[in-house]
């Protein structure tokens, strides 16, 4: 038996397909995990992500703590809310977790880390914060429970929910901010490529959310549909696209790596710098179109003729394009054309600029 989220009890109720997801019992879907993927894009669906933990950095040294821990630089955070994507990477320059930190005040930054890392991320953070010293607190929330609310409507439904006073602040957000009302905080972020709300809220209150956003119309989602969209959407999955052995310049994450200013020394860096110095990695993580009939699924072999060999990193068949997507690792000299072993054929694949679809919009040419 897994953990269990505090919805755990509505998934099945509701008839969802529970499977187990980095040690949570978790819905994978409610019935079609097409229909779901389409009620994002179209409408709007909803995600239970309470098994993804919250931490909260607490401390008169918390910014300076979070800009060593951190490829990415928080001193970019200025306005309350504003919310910041970064890797926290090991020595060697590997991805421990790729994570979303808020600026809540020069005292407190919240960040949300995922559900297969969250007990190594914890204790690493407080290892690092031990070896520093440093005047603060790390504290895993597990007081709190979040819903990501997704697709063209969310933000609208989930408004009517909030107290008057906090609706039109809340619709008012920009995209990567966050907002506490009330006990809840709601952040327009999200993990599929459609607007929409993260709302992290007492655990005691999911329940009756989650039953009035499905009163609203919003679809119940599961995890299956969840990867369809963020494939679509360009975005890395952990463990798939990047892990402690690989870093962000081979994993399509350079541009969450901040190296200036030069002065700045995080975990990670001298590392990432050597890579740099040498020519940079020797591989890329690129989009792939499958041009034929065939289904895209990790670690298919990817041959670039002339160059050498990749490998998928996840791929899928994608609902919106009706056609067969992935990520794949290459050779950084890898062209616009390369070829999949699929049992046994090699199949051709285009490799195209990611994102596949943002905001409903297909962004490459079929």
């Amino acid at each position: 038996m897994g953990r269990k989220t505090p919805l755990y009890g509505i998934h099945v109720e509701q008839g969802a397909r529970m499977v187990d997801f980095g040690g949570w019992d978790m819905p994978v879907n409610y019935g079609s995990q097409i229909e779901e993927h389409h009620r994002v894009r179209r409408d709007a669906g909803m995600f239970d992500v309470s098994h993804m933990c919250v931490v909260d950095v607490r401390g008169r040294d918390s910014r300076a703590f979070l800009r060593h821990l951190l490829a990415n630089d928080v001193d970019k955070l200025r306005v309350e809310g504003k919310a910041l994507y970064s890797c926290m990477l090991n020595p060697s320059g590997g991805v421990i977790d790729d994570l979303i930190v808020y600026f809540m005040n020069e005292q407190w930054f919240r960040v949300v880390v995922n559900a297969g890392t969250r007990d190594s991320d914890i204790d690493w953070m407080r290892a690092q914060a031990r070896e520093s010293a440093q005047h603060l607190e790390i504290i895993e929330r597990v007081d709190l429970a979040m819903i990501a609310v997704q697709g063209p409507k969310a933000r609208s439904i989930v408004a009517e929910l909030l107290d008057p006073q906090d609706r039109d602040a809340a619709l008012a957000l920009e995209p990567f901010n966050g907002r506490v009302c009330g006990e809840w905080f709601v952040a327009r972020t999200g993990y599929t490529g459609e607007d929409g709300f993260e709302v992290v809220l007492p655990i005691e209150e999911a329940p009756s959310t989650w039953r009035a956003l499905s009163a609203a119309g919003v679809a119940p989602c599961g995890l299956g549909a969840r990867d369809t969209l963020r494939l679509e959407a360009g975005m890395n999955l952990y463990g798939n696209d990047m892990d402690d052995t690989r870093n962000p310049l081979e994993s399509g994450l350079t541009w969450t790596v901040a190296f200036e200013p030069a002065t700045r020394d995080f975990v990670g860096r001298q590392a990432l710098m050597d890579i740099k110095s040498a020519g940079g990695p020797s591989h890329k993580l690129v989009g792939l179109l499958l041009e034929e009939r065939g289904v895209l699924r990790s670690h298919q072999k990817v041959i670039v003729p002339g160059i050498g060999e990749g490998e998928v990193t996840s791929g899928t068949f994608s609902p919106t394009l009706e056609r067969s997507i992935a990520f794949a690792r290459v050779p950084s000299g890898t062209g616009q054309s390369v070829q999949v072993d699929i049992r046994g054929k090699l199949l051709p694949a285009r490799v195209v600029k990611l994102p596949f679809v943002r905001n409903g919009r297909v962004l490459i040419t079929l």
